[in-house]
């Protein structure tokens, strides 16, 4: 490598060197504090007047119940990920309280707050069939349940008319850092179709018109959409690789979704972000597109909706 784009790679290097040595360091103060406890944590998540319901459990962790089948997308459980980013606010749901059978685990890609061993342990009996990106299976222990990788579009279904599809977004493989060279294509996204309902799950993605063009030509009555809108700061250098809340809703609009809920804010320190701009932000876009609280749903963690009842 020579030249100019020798430099612009080394500035690319040690610009993403110094903010994740700023991210870190905001983190320290963080480590000796408890998370804020919910005043309130749904017990019993299963909800008989709904074929539609989603809770947001945290991050990018929410149980989704169409029908009688439950998906669970990046369940993190945990009070911390790689160690040094500690949990806010505690999980919307005890895992305890799951239901005894979650018909489909769905893992975005292998960064430490999507998917997260220990939480995986705690729920492993639980776990009907888990999926993962193509070559995410070697960092997936054994605890006894199915997994299995998912190609972008390939598609997987039970005898029941459960339908979990693969799709592309844009953000990075690997887990280590180093293993991204040979992990080109471990993230993804996910559409879950049962009895006429479709959910949209962009697991950590930035924005890429065509991959959300491509959902929805291939997916043209998408429910609900579950969409990142952080981390924002420092945008240059997230830009790459995660949605802004602006971004968010474009992709909302590319989907052609009847509803979105936003995630992946406010739980772990892993930006320049403070607490409550993405959600201040969020609802600033909101306005600026004519969105109301009907389409987009900002729920609290462990806040349950129930979008189509029985």
């Amino acid at each position: 490598m020579r030249g100019p784009t020798a430099a612009i790679a080394l500035a690319l290097a040690l610009g993403a060197t110094g903010c994740l040595l700023t991210i870190v360091t905001r983190n320290v103060p963080q480590l000796a504090a408890p998370a804020r406890r919910l005043p309130h944590r749904i017990t019993q998540p299963v909800r008989d007047d709904a074929r539609l319901a989603v809770l947001w459990v945290g991050h990018s962790t929410l149980l989704v119940q169409l029908d009688d089948k439950l998906v669970l997308t990046d369940p993190v459980f945990t009070s911390a990920v790689g160690q040094l980013s500690h949990r806010l606010v505690e999980p919307g749901i005890d895992p305890a309280d799951l239901p005894a059978r979650i018909d489909a685990v769905l893992i975005s890609h292998m960064h430490f707050d999507h998917l997260s061993v220990g939480s995986l342990a705690m729920i492993a009996p639980r776990i009907a069939r888990l999926f993962v990106p193509v070559g995410g299976l070697v960092y997936v222990p054994d605890d006894g349940y199915p997994a299995q990788e998912l190609a972008w579009w390939e598609e997987w279904q039970d005898g029941d008319g459960l339908v979990i599809t693969a799709v592309p977004v844009r953000h990075v493989g690997g887990r280590y850092g180093i293993d991204r060279a040979w992990q080109p294509r471990a993230f993804t996204g996910y559409v879950v179709r049962y009895h006429g309902l479709t959910v949209y799950f962009g697991g950590d993605t930035g924005y890429d018109r065509e991959d959300f063009v491509a959902a929805r030509e291939r997916f043209p009555a998408i429910d609900l959409a579950l969409l990142p809108i952080a981390p924002i700061e420092p945008r240059d250098f997230m830009s790459r690789t995660h949605l802004d809340p602006g971004e968010a809703l474009r992709a909302f609009a590319d989907l052609g979704a009847r509803w979105m809920v936003p995630i992946h804010f406010d739980t772990f320190i892993n930006s320049y972000d403070e607490v409550g701009d993405a959600p201040r932000l969020l609802r600033e876009a909101m306005r600026e597109r004519g969105l109301g609280d009907d389409r987009v749903i900002l729920l609290a963690q462990g806040e349950q909706r129930v979008l189509v009842a029985r």
